[in-house]
């Protein structure tokens, strides 16, 4: 989307007969070069348009956060394993006498460890902010209805995760600062006051002022991550957008993000059960029934054979979690971008050139034409 402007609100008009009750002039339907109409959306086609694009475009929407989920996990273990082989010693002898552990043992597996939780935290943004920029990526060519080939998302999406990760961090710090404040109150009239039950009282009264005011400034900015992909926008602009874009529109912006959280919970249960029925019951390992381990790894020799199958089971059932929410609430909350952009600033009418140009003879439809959704 390289310019705001001059997006029409709907498509090519003319009439046609068979009005309802009788001849008359009626509108033809919007146009649907892709998987949504060109013109204001309603719940069922922002709801059908994700589920359409995922359909559609499976291969770089769910290859692409495959990708990303696996290379997140594969690090985050790795990164474990050498801060367990760099603290094996040290963990042998905690578990050896674990009433008298020494504070530099302690210290040493606390610095490895997490060392390796920020660095996986770090990996993390990175891979979330990979993942809904190709998301939002890939529906820029699922609304005109063209093919979405891996390697151009790939590199569409690359090249606008710094954008996106800048509006994470953003967008993560602007709702954590009524939690930030309400802590800081917390402390200093925890401080001031000799009575812990009316500060606790207190401190629940300022949460439920706390807590509405973080989803209000989360769905105020929901829109940033498709305004970061679909525009180019920086980091800060992102945010001004989808702060312009929701005003006005707060309420049906957060229910429709509310139902499709509430779609993301059902699904994952639905992904989960089968999963639950097929783990084998756990068997308790009673220590002192039997000697005690000399070490880590004889410790793990010991439980992770009864516990190896329901592992398994349910690292492949939280991928399978993962790869859905990962791409249907992206999907879901640049849709309802589009939908406002469409019913404030014309979009519709440019995105109906832009799927013409991509039809047209000769005319592939690639980014940087007009309509173009970058």
């Amino acid at each position: 989307m390289s310019d705001s402007s001059g997006w029409g609100p709907s498509g090519p008009s003319g009439p046609y007969w068979g009005a309802p009750g009788g001849w008359g002039w009626m509108p033809p339907p919007p146009p649907k070069p892709g998987v949504i109409p060109l013109a204001p959306l309603g719940v069922d086609h922002i709801l059908g348009g994700a589920f359409g694009t995922m359909r559609r475009y499976a291969k770089p929407l769910f290859g692409l956060t495959f990708v990303g989920v696996v290379v997140l996990a594969g690090l985050t273990l790795g990164l474990e394993y050498a801060a367990y082989l760099s603290t094996k010693s040290r963990l042998d002898r905690m578990l050896a006498a674990p009433r008298s552990i020494e504070w530099t043992d302690l210290r040493t597996v606390l610095i490895a460890f997490g060392t390796v939780w920020v660095v996986g935290m770090v990996v993390s943004l990175v891979a979330s902010s990979f993942i809904q920029a190709s998301s939002a990526a890939t529906l820029h060519d699922a609304v005109l209805g063209r093919r979405a080939h891996v390697g151009t998302v790939w590199k569409r999406a690359w090249s606008r995760t710094p954008s996106v990760l800048g509006v994470t961090l953003l967008l993560g710090l602007t709702v954590a600062i009524p939690m930030i404040v309400l802590i800081v109150l917390f402390a200093l009239m925890a401080a001031a006051s000799n009575d812990p039950f009316a500060s606790f009282g207190l401190f629940l009264l300022l949460l439920l002022v706390a807590v509405p005011l973080m989803v209000w400034l989360f769905v105020r900015f929901s829109f940033a991550p498709a305004a970061a992909v679909l525009e180019g926008a920086s980091p800060v602009t992102a945010m001004r957008r989808s702060a312009r874009l929701v005003r006005g529109a707060w309420w049906r912006t957060f229910g429709i993000l509310l139902l499709g959280g509430l779609i993301t919970f059902i699904v994952s249960l639905v992904i989960n059960v089968p999963f639950q029925f097929a783990m084998p019951a756990p068997q308790p390992y009673d220590l002192s029934s039997a000697q005690e381990p000399a070490s880590v790894t004889e410790l793990y020799a010991r439980i992770l054979p009864d516990m190896g199958r329901s592992l398994v089971l349910s690292t492949i059932a939280g991928i399978f979690v993962q790869l859905f929410s990962l791409v249907f609430m992206p999907l879901v909350s640049s849709l309802l971008y589009i939908d406002q952009r469409i019913r404030r600033e014309g979009l519709a009418d440019v995105l109906v050139r832009a799927a013409a140009v991509t039809e047209a003879p000769g005319a592939p439809g690639t980014p940087g034409t007009p309509g173009s959704v970058e």
